[in-house]
């Protein structure tokens, strides 16, 4: 049996998984957790790697590997393979103002034509725009810009300080895609001058089921990929195929075959692991919001859920618009969020669990209009994420997207798709495991939640 190892190294924890390369049965696993904040020392995604890696058993008998990770972080290494300073995440938007700038300079038609995506903070052209100009000092040293997963393969492969060799640097088209200066013809250099100011080494972009090179133990080392792209991998999805992830973020991503150009924004044309295309929405308020409510109402998360379904859809007029981090989708890092139409009737727990969740859910709702307005269809929805297992948000998802929600079991999504990237490295090819699925809900649409999320969301962004 081959065994295949995969890693999800996310903006919480790392995440290993061992797997038998024919079936895609979980063998043995291992996690670490990661730092908090959106400014993180790279050090720590490679010591969590390293002691993750030893809880899930090591490397010996591990055929390929394969690292994915969240997308955007910007890794910047000077001359001597060392990390100028803490890297910048996805969900830290200082450089708000730089994708302004660069919207201003190219156009976000432009941008939108060139890379499949117009910048807002997440991305890392922008943070190497606002490293450009608040750290000069910084980014004059910088001699290659990696992301997380690109610098963490690097570093697995025996390079760094001490064995330089920054031309040996690799990514893959998932996490290339949302630079900001990567398009289907590869990297866009006058963009990325226009971020940096200057050119420096970047990652080479890996095809989905080439090697980057092998590990002293003889393992090869898949592409890796970026973390949409992983779960998308791990689900099987296809085209028709909706993922809903209730992650720290929330992410709404399709399948399909063409790439996504919107000028708007609001979707971005990434593109996935297999060869194809991921058009995507993101948002930076998902699961925690439920953790504020569960924490203000004193109860676990299932307790949350089942307090939800005892309001009615609607929450009895009660509406929650997420942005407690600020959002992504609207663009806007500086929102906050709100909590509306409490009367003396209305003011009771069941409603407020029932407005946070709604609420969660009716800002990815909007992130789904916007895939489907370019053109991709929806035959089901797959709901992942630790609160995707909840019943109450199961049910209430079914009231408020149009579509099938199916649950898949419950599992590492992220790293099982890096595990079937390093499979299909293995192979020569892509390989076909099943994916288990818990619970199915059909439609039970109730546009009336919607309708008045969209009048509250529109009347706080008009305040901004």
């Amino acid at each position: 049996m081959a065994l295949v190892m995969g890693v999800d190294s996310s903006t919480q924890s790392c995440k290993v998984v061992v797997v038998d390369a024919e079936t895609g049965k979980v063998v043995r696993g291992g996690r670490a957790s990661h730092p908090a904040g959106t400014s993180v020392a790279p050090e720590a995604w490679w010591k969590a790697l390293q002691d993750a890696i030893a809880q899930a058993g090591g490397l010996d008998d591990v055929a390929a590997v394969s690292i994915a990770g969240q997308q955007h972080g910007m890794v910047v290494l000077d001359a001597e393979g060392a990390v100028i300073r803490d890297a910048l995440l996805w969900n830290d938007t200082r450089s708000a103002q730089a994708a302004r700038d660069l919207i201003d300079e190219v156009g976000a038609e432009a941008f939108a034509e060139r890379t499949g995506a117009v910048p807002v903070a997440s991305f890392t052209g922008t943070k190497l725009r606002w490293l450009r100009d608040a750290e000069p000092d910084n980014a004059a040293r910088v001699a290659a810009v990696a992301l997380p997963h690109d610098w963490l393969t690097w570093r697995l492969r025996g390079f760094g300080p001490g064995n330089v060799v920054l031309e040996e640097l690799v990514t893959d088209r998932s996490d290339a895609s949302g630079t900001a200066y990567w398009g289907a013809d590869g990297y866009d250099l006058d963009l990325f001058r226009r971020a940096l100011g200057r050119d420096a080494v970047l990652p080479r972009v890996l095809g989905p089921w080439e090697s980057a090179g092998t590990l002293p133990g003889g393992a090869l080392v898949g592409p890796g990929a970026g973390d949409n792209a992983g779960a998308a991998l791990g689900l099987g999805a296809g085209v028709g195929d909706v993922v809903v992830s209730l992650g720290t973020s929330g992410t709404v991503f399709a399948v399909t075959d063409a790439p996504a150009r919107d000028a708007t924004g609001a979707v971005a044309g990434f593109a996935d692991a297999t060869g194809r295309f991921l058009p995507l929405v993101a948002t930076l308020n998902a699961a925690r919001v439920l953790d504020a409510f569960a924490g203000l109402l004193g109860v676990s998360h299932d307790e949350l859920g089942a307090l939800a379904l005892e309001a009615e859809p609607g929450a009895g007029g009660v509406v929650l618009v997420p942005w407690f981090e600020g959002e992504r989708t609207p663009n806007l890092p500086h929102a906050q969020a709100s909590l509306t139409g409490l009367t003396l009737a209305s003011t009771n727990r069941p409603n407020f669990a029932r407005a946070a969740i709604e609420g969660m859910l009716s800002g990815l709702a909007v992130g789904l209009e916007a895939i489907q307005a370019q053109g991709v269809e929806v035959h089901r929805v797959l709901l992942i994420g630790g609160a995707a297992a909840n019943e109450g948000v199961a049910r209430i998802a079914a009231q408020v997207f149009d579509a099938e929600i199916v649950v898949p079991a419950a599992g590492e999504y992220v790293a099982l798709g890096a595990a079937r990237q390093a499979a299909g490295v293995l192979a020569g090819g892509p390989v076909d495991w099943t994916v288990a699925m818990t619970r199915t809900v059909e439609p039970d649409h109730r546009p009336e939640i919607r309708e008045r999320y969209d009048v509250i969301a529109a009347l706080r962004a008009s305040e901004q």
